[in-house]
């Protein structure tokens, strides 16, 4: 049996194209995956990510427990509301997850979690709070919704359905949040473009989907939302990086913090390993469409290796193929590489990444 998330009923009602992700019965697209990634980059969508978990770390000890438990440092987090992106890794520097974490007071810190790694991330952060922090409380809500709206317009159109949470919301800064009411809305997201999360109890999301629904927000699925975050380079777990890569290797070394005496799980290991490999983005120059796990080949004199794209697909804003690509260090942006593509060698230049934010594109 598949997971659902509260607004199952309402995707099957606007005629959804449901699909197996990782276990939850998901909707890949309305009707059109392209007009939805193009509602969102133009106007508004929304994305049902109830899939993701909250998980609640209440306790006097808890920031002390985060310090030693993920690579960024959340002593960055000093005003209420305030979000840290980063990842949590193992022993040997691999990336368990990557996830957001909100300081909302001193002994109570929220965090959001991959779908696929919810159960494994649970066993690993209970494991390190019985050995590090056992006072600590950790509760998974799986009592609550989280819908994305995102797009140039988003935020008006939010607006438009909880007037009164513009006064609350209107000055939030990207990776600030605050609670109003029943809502906690975070400006924050996964495609590049403004807008909020908003996370509210279960049983009133589908009630709030389809005021969004009447205010002109597009509904979208999967398929946009992945054609989204690779447009904006944002990694996708599982593909872009895993417990087998670390994140100076996977493009998010900006979310490591390694200069402070701060000791954390992986510190050591990161330190010691010679980073070989960066992710870079590429953009195809000959005919033909980039796809995850086709090798890449370099040749440059002095670097070593072949590469792999890990995430690659057609951008709709750009109107060419796009991918992300783990190569050996070395090879510099404006430079060629090639992408064995059914045995033949196409051409891609290699370019820093992100392709599109805010509906612009910057390659």
């Amino acid at each position: 049996m598949l997971k659902t998330t509260p607004l199952n009923a309402a995707h099957r009602g606007m005629h959804a194209k449901m699909v197996d992700f990782g276990g939850w019965d998901m909707p890949l697209h309305y009707g059109s995956q392209l007009d939805e990634h193009h509602a969102v980059r133009r106007d508004a969508g929304m994305f049902d990510v109830s899939h993701m978990l909250t998980v609640d770390l209440h306790g006097e000890n808890v920031r002390q427990f985060l310090r030693g438990l993920v690579a960024n440092n959340i002593d960055k987090l000093t005003v209420p509301g305030k979000a840290l992106y980063t990842c949590m890794l193992n022993p040997a520097g691999g990336i368990i997850d990557d996830l957001i974490i909100y300081f909302l007071s001193e002994s109570w810190f929220r965090l959001v979690v991959n779908a696929g790694t919810a159960d494994k991330d649970i066993d690993w952060i209970t494991l390190q709070s019985s050995q590090h922090a056992p006072d600590l409380t950790i509760t998974p809500r799986r009592d609550l919704a989280m819908i994305a709206v995102q797009g140039p317009n988003a935020r008006a159109k939010v607006w438009a359905v909880i007037p009164d949470s513009k006064a609350a919301s209107e000055d939030l800064k990207p990776f600030q949040s605050v609670a109003f009411g029943n809502y906690f809305i975070a400006r924050t997201g996964y495609t590049g473009e403004d807008g909020f999360e908003i996370t509210l109890p279960a049983d009133e999301a589908a009630a709030f989907w389809q005021k969004l629904h009447a205010a002109g927000v597009a509904p979208a699925g999967l398929g946009s939302r992945d054609t989204l975050r690779l447009e904006a380079g944002m990694n996708l777990y599982g593909q872009d990086m895993d417990e087998t890569t670390n994140p100076l290797e996977s493009g998010l070394a900006w979310t490591v913090d390694l200069k402070s005496e701060r000791d954390f799980i992986g510190k050591q290991a990161l330190l010691e390993k010679p980073v070989n490999q960066q992710l870079v983005g590429l953009v195809l120059l000959d005919k033909g469409v980039l796809r995850n796990h086709q090798k890449i080949i370099t040749q440059h004199e002095g670097i070593a290796g072949e590469g792999e794209i890990t995430s690659g697909g057609f951008s709709p804003t750009l109107n060419q193929s796009i991918a992300l690509a783990r190569i050996p260090v070395g090879i510099a942006a404006g430079e060629q590489v090639h992408v064995v593509v059914r045995d033949k060698q196409l051409a891609a230049r290699v370019v820093k990444y992100p392709f599109v934010r805010n509906g612009q594109a910057l390659i």
